[in-house]
């Protein structure tokens, strides 16, 4: 035969598919509903385990692992189809949330920001709110507790650079803390060299451990320099500007150059020129504003072969595009995660409805961190 004869096969197999696929879910929808009837969970995993031990005996030796993951896959869709349009708490903050929060983001606001005056969490601020009152903490902790406890509306974090990759301390504190993402926005991150004069030996540098990451190449032509690590960029230049030392520097922002009065050894110090930052905006209550098209989870999965694949499966079922994954090991829990994941849906689709209906059955635990739009 030829190859079109080989495609009218395919064609006719494919034909029989799409028929019995669509009466094996008609047939779960009748299910789900003696199932909601008799108080019964739609997940019963005892018979998929059953079921996939079934028809990978059925299958050639070949087609087995194939017979699997296929399965594997139909379940999940079947579960999504047969959970449909069930209404959970969640969704109902969600609603709530969305039918309450103002239509246009504040203009001013308290806000908590780590660091002192020049940080990048300043500017990235500034970026957020025309005129912020700007309280600013030591620590990220102190950030979220500043949240937490109502001292200042919103908080400024980042939480993920294009060269240095994730700040995990940051996603550390996200598994201890209550808060809502509201808002996000990439910030382009020059880092400078300063000093007090132009034509000092550098000894030692100062600045925050990412900023460090992000100028290795430069670091390094300095020959053997001490690196201190501080806990933020701005407080670095500050450090360098009250040492009575002249052999230190600091790796920070343009900004804190003329703020602290040093002087510029080095425009664009970072290793690549395309150097981002992204930044969260957070509150204690739940805000979404329209437009809002993003949406970040936290989850802890069972410690078990196939827990991840089960929800990139719903994902997939649901055509919800997954921009960010990133894991955290727990705290005095051996070998388990908390599973940190960015979404790309629009909080008015049916797809974000169902997953939010949905994704928390699925879950050891689970957190819904938010949905927001990104400032550009």
């Amino acid at each position: 035969m030829n190859l079109e004869e080989y495609r009218k096969q395919i064609d006719t197999v494919d034909d029989e598919i799409v028929r019995l696929f669509q009466e094996r879910m008609d047939i779960a929808a009748k299910i789900a509903a003696y199932k909601k009837e008799q108080g019964l969970p739609i997940l019963q995993p005892a018979r998929e385990r059953a079921k996939l031990a079934e028809v990978s005996a059925k299958s050639r030796e070949d087609m087995q692992s194939y017979m699997r993951v296929l399965y594997s896959l139909l379940f999940e869709l079947s579960r999504t189809y047969q959970e449909k349009g069930n209404r959970t708490e969640l969704y109902d903050k969600i609603e709530n949330a969305i039918e309450n929060t103002p239509r246009l983001f504040p203009q001013t606001a308290s806000v908590a920001c780590q660091g002192v005056e020049g940080a990048y969490s300043q500017l990235a601020c500034e970026k957020f709110f025309k005129n912020p009152q700007i309280q600013y903490f030591r620590n990220f902790d102190g950030v979220f507790a500043a949240i937490e406890s109502g001292f200042c509306r919103y908080g400024i974090l980042p939480i993920e650079n294009s060269t240095a990759g994730s700040v995990k301390m940051v996603y550390d504190l996200m598994v201890k803390h209550n808060f809502s993402i509201v808002r996000a926005t990439r910030m382009k991150v020059d880092h400078c060299l300063l000093a007090k004069s132009k034509d000092c030996q550098i000894r030692e540098i100062f600045s925050h451990e990412q900023a460090i990451a992000q100028c290795a190449d430069v670091i390094k032509r300095l020959g053997n320099v001490k690196v201190t690590v501080c806990e933020n960029t701005a407080i670095a230049a500050q450090m360098v500007a009250q040492s009575e030392r002249t052999d230190v520097a600091a790796l920070s922002s343009k900004a804190c150059a003329e703020l602290y009065g040093l002087k510029i050894l080095k425009n664009a110090a970072q290793d690549g020129g395309n150097n981002h930052t992204r930044f969260l905006c957070i509150s204690k209550e739940t805000e979404i504003y329209p437009g809002a098209d993003k949406t970040s989870i936290m989850m802890v999965l069972p410690h078990k072969p196939g827990a991840l694949y089960k929800v990139l499966a719903r994902l997939y079922a649901l055509g919800i595009n997954l921009l960010k994954l990133e894991s955290r090991p727990l705290p005095e829990r051996d070998f388990e995660f908390m599973f940190y994941l960015d979404l790309e849906t629009s909080v008015y689709s049916e797809e974000f409805v169902q997953l939010m209906c949905e994704i928390g059955g699925i879950c050891e635990e689970f957190k819904y961190l938010g949905s927001y739009s990104e400032v550009v």
